[in-house]
């Protein structure tokens, strides 16, 4: 967590314009690309991540937290709930 608000200002508007490290852009564009184009993902993507210095279980970690975060959006998009619904359960 950041109390940088500025970083959180560019964070929402573009992440790709946000003042981050090469790793952390290179977790972000994971996300990004397994969140919007899934079918698309290949070894190729794993190894970007490796070149940055994730382990096998840094990867794995990313994958889970992005997917979770695609899953639990998608089941609340699909029973119409509101942000404020999704968080007090």
């Amino acid at each position: 967590m950041t109390k940088d608000d500025a970083l959180v200002a560019q964070l929402k508007n573009d992440y790709r314009q946000a003042s981050l490290s090469a790793r952390d852009m290179a977790m972000l564009d994971y996300a990004a690309k397994l969140t919007l184009t899934p079918w698309v993902m290949t070894e190729a993507d794993i190894l970007g991540l490796r070149k940055h210095g994730f382990s096998d279980r840094d990867v794995l970690d990313i994958t889970h937290v992005a997917a979770y975060f695609n899953f639990i959006n998608r089941v609340a998009d699909g029973l119409g709930l509101t942000e404020k619904e999704v968080l007090n359960g």
